[in-house]
């Protein structure tokens, strides 16, 4: 089954993330720290990234542009997951290279959803 690296700071949201993903049969890293996911993003290679907008260290909104950047056409995947659901930020995360844009709260049925469409590809 594919590789999923979560970037999200909120305990309870990644432990809820981290289980879903799981049970699915997904293999899971998981970091809080913004400073850690490019550098596990190319270690990994994951097959696709979850990536909070607001982490300590660096905003996902700058991490999601330098593993598109760095990575070219290898680059996986980036589903950025943030409370803020105007326009403008979603725009925003679209323009740095996001491949799909969750606004919190989501189901975990339509995390599985959008996760299973982008890796089916």
């Amino acid at each position: 089954m594919a590789h999923i690296l979560i970037a999200e700071d909120e305990s309870d949201i990644m432990l809820l993330i981290r289980r879903r993903l799981e049970s699915a049969g997904y293999t899971v890293t998981a970091t809080s720290n913004g400073l850690d996911v490019l550098p596990l993003t190319e270690q990994e290679r994951p097959d696709l990234v979850l990536l909070d907008i607001m982490l300590p260290g660096r905003e996902g909104i700058d991490i999601c542009r330098d593993i598109k950047t760095g990575l070219g056409p290898d680059a996986p995947p980036v589903v950025l997951m943030s409370a803020r659901g105007q326009q403008f930020d979603v725009q925003a995360g679209f323009e740095a290279g996001a491949d799909d844009y969750l606004i919190k709260p989501f189901s975990p049925r339509a995390l599985l959803e959008r996760i299973e469409m982008l890796l089916a590809f």
